[in-house]
């Protein structure tokens, strides 16, 4: 599988070192970015191809991920439209762009998968929610999977439309998770624990605690009512936490933020 990327920044840095050795080796993979820099950061570290541009060395390839900012997206299309082949995959990471509107910039083209990963990816330890166009086959939506599954997980979806609700829960995700961290960290200070101490212990909870939510088969609000004896500490916390409206805070947040990716899509996909 012979794989282009458009746009050589840290996510498809991640893809690169996940996919050497895997599906695609050094010799199969081409990165296109106008940074001199990150070309040559790319092909010392991966041993990949590079252009400054899209080119002819594009246009043979099965897979092209488009891996830019998505003010970019228009501009890339227009030089990705003359180098498409008819059987070529195009696989879009990039946040907000739909694909109604990829598809109208690459004039027509319907062999698209729409891709959201989030942070965890840079360690392969990511999820990216997926949909394609019905036009995409069996064995292309393989390829994505192949692809995106280099570093870490993916979800399916059977409608673009929940790209949006994905962007709250995982793309957006991480930085809640830091957000609380950053409270337990607070927290722990200011009930008397040296700041080292206090980031050992929230970082080795969190990560405990969503490991055994992953490797159990019980849901989590079992797990939370398991370490919340009546009368507790826990208890004492939760019961606080209520008080305070912070998970109906954390529901309302995250439709926001699905909120927002819908406004986004409208935004970037003006004409």
């Amino acid at each position: 599988m012979k794989i282009a990327f458009i746009g050589g920044g840290n996510m498809a840095t991640a893809l690169v070192a996940g996919l050497s050795g895997q599906h695609a080796g050094a010799g199969s993979v081409h990165v296109v970015d106008p940074n001199l820099e990150a070309r040559a950061r790319l092909a010392s570290q991966y041993g990949v191809s590079t252009g400054e541009c899209v080119d002819l060395q594009v246009a043979g390839c099965d897979v092209v991920v488009l891996a830019v900012k998505p003010q970019q997206m228009r501009e890339v299309a227009a030089a990705l439209k003359p180098q498409l082949g008819d059987q070529m995959l195009v696989l879009s990471i990039a946040a907000g762009i739909r694909i109604a509107d990829l598809s109208r910039w690459l004039g027509g083209y319907t062999r698209i998968v729409r891709a959201m990963p989030n942070t965890p990816a840079l360690i392969g330890m990511g999820i990216t929610g997926m949909v394609a166009m019905p036009s995409v086959d069996a064995a292309q939506r393989q390829a994505a999977d192949d692809v995106m599954r280099a570093v870490g997980q993916t979800v399916w979806l059977e409608r673009e439309e929940l790209i949006d609700p994905v962007t709250a829960v995982s793309g957006s995700g991480p930085a809640y998770v830091f957000y609380f961290l950053e409270a337990m960290q607070q927290a722990a200070i200011e009930m008397g624990l040296d700041a080292q101490q206090g980031k050992e212990l929230a970082l080795a909870t969190f990560t405990g605690a969503a490991q055994l939510a992953a490797q159990s088969s019980d849901p989590v609000e079992l797990l939370r009512q398991r370490v919340t004896s009546a009368g507790g500490t826990t208890h004492a916390a939760i019961v606080s936490m209520e008080a305070s409206g912070v998970k109906a805070a954390i529901v309302k947040a995250m439709k926001a933020a699905s909120a927002r990716g819908r406004e986004l899509g409208d935004e970037l996909g003006k004409d």
